[in-house]
């Protein structure tokens, strides 16, 4: 069931363009949560919970039942990427070197219609909490979220989220149980040796051949693993050597890589190793080292129950469904926090074959879809016996 309202369309484009226009970077979304805090107040939830790990925060709507019921969850990301722009809409991002170009401004649009929805068919039975969650890109929002005690009280029953798919048939719902996104980590590994003037190389010690061994043996540390037939992924994505001095001996570097697998059991391998092999390297060259992880995020594990329901959902919506193409997708999320907590899925939803795809700098959520999410978690509640 879509809104009857026919200015909701409008309201949710004009929402959606809205965000679009004014993008922020994770951990910086307080405009962006304050301009969703606005629109859902005429929609009266009984209460909403600020803060939930920087700028999220949680609208909840209750039922009338006495008896109670199930608790469920749909979640919405509120952050951009550090990408500049390169599209010509009238809505592009108007500040520079930032972007929602991911989509999260379509799936704050899509909760924002499930909330206008509720005007209209108030819930019958349980409770049901619109989450937006600051930073996504940087996995550290979920967690946040799920750590927070007035997360925990809610006792969530049932998680859900759509993500939007480009290269997919438009409306499609992508399904599938287990591993739906690859979990990920951030490696920072740097080495110490000491500067010495260009002239006398030999009176230094430079970390450069240790830095070119370790570039090539990181994205080699995957192939035994995946000769398993398991996904295992190494990519470096930043290595410096010493400053840019002509005169000088490099004494120091850094090299930056993010590991990448289907389960959370070959990422800990992937670990383990790539620790290894950065000591091994530093004690062979007499160097010192230190190595940290960033940006961690879990496999995203889809529950069985969850995934059950939501394709009954998908045929009570009238919607197509499929196994995405990826088993898992090699991208990350850290929905995977909230899985761990309840039952839970990820599910795409195809964006259509002509779309550029997520994380390009002309990309442009299809505010077509907008309807169609909204009716997919309509049914998604009406499954569950929410309404």
């Amino acid at each position: 069931m879509e809104p009857r309202d026919p200015t909701s369309a409008n309201r949710l484009t004009n929402l959606r363009r809205q965000l679009h226009a004014y993008p922020e970077l994770s951990g910086e979304e307080a405009g962006t949560a304050a301009c969703l805090r606005e629109f859902l107040m005429p929609c009266m939830p009984a209460r909403l919970l600020e803060g939930l790990g920087e700028h999220g925060f949680a609208a909840v709507f209750d039922s009338s039942d006495p008896d109670g019921g199930p608790t469920v969850a749909f979640r919405a990301e509120l952050d951009a990427l550090p990408i500049t722009e390169t599209g010509t809409i009238p809505h592009a991002s108007t500040r520079p070197g930032i972007g929602h170009l991911c989509g999260h401004d379509g799936h704050m649009a899509m909760l924002g219609g499930v909330a206008l929805t509720l005007k209209e068919r108030p819930l019958q039975r349980g409770r049901l909490v619109l989450v937006f969650q600051s930073a996504e890109e940087t996995g550290q929002g979920a967690r946040a979220i799920t750590q927070d005690k007035r997360w925990q009280d809610l006792d969530v029953d049932y998680v859900f989220a759509l993500h939007n798919l480009p290269s997919y048939p438009f409306g499609q719902v992508l399904l599938k149980a287990g591993s739906f996104t690859a979990g990920s980590v951030g490696l920072v590994a740097r080495l110490q040796g000491r500067t010495s003037h260009a002239a006398y190389p030999e009176r230094g010690l430079s970390p450069a051949t240790a830095m070119s061994r370790l570039v090539s043996g990181l994205v080699s540390l995957p192939a035994e693993i995946e000769s398993n037939g398991d996904l295992a992924l190494v990519t470096v994505v930043h290595a410096r050597l010493g400053e840019v001095a002509f005169g000088t001996t490099p004494g120091e570097a850094e090299i930056m890589a993010t590991l990448r697998a289907d389960e959370e059991r070959t990422l800990a391998v992937l670990r383990a190793r790539a620790l290894a092999l950065v000591n091994q390297e530093a004690s062979t060259e007499g160097l010192e080292s230190s190595v940290s992880w960033v940006e961690e995020f879990p496999v995203t594990d889809n529950d069985d129950l969850a995934v059950a329901t939501a394709e009954q959902a998908a045929s009570r919506a009238g919607l197509i469904q499929a196994a995405p193409d990826e088993s898992p997708f090699r991208w990350s999320e850290d929905f995977g926090w909230f899985t761990r907590q309840s039952h839970g899925a990820l599910i795409g939803l195809g964006a259509g074959n002509g779309q550029p795809v997520l994380h390009a700098s002309d990309f442009d959520f299809p505010d077509e879809l907008l309807p169609v999410g909204v009716r997919y978690y309509q049914a998604l509640m009406e499954e569950i016996g929410l309404i």
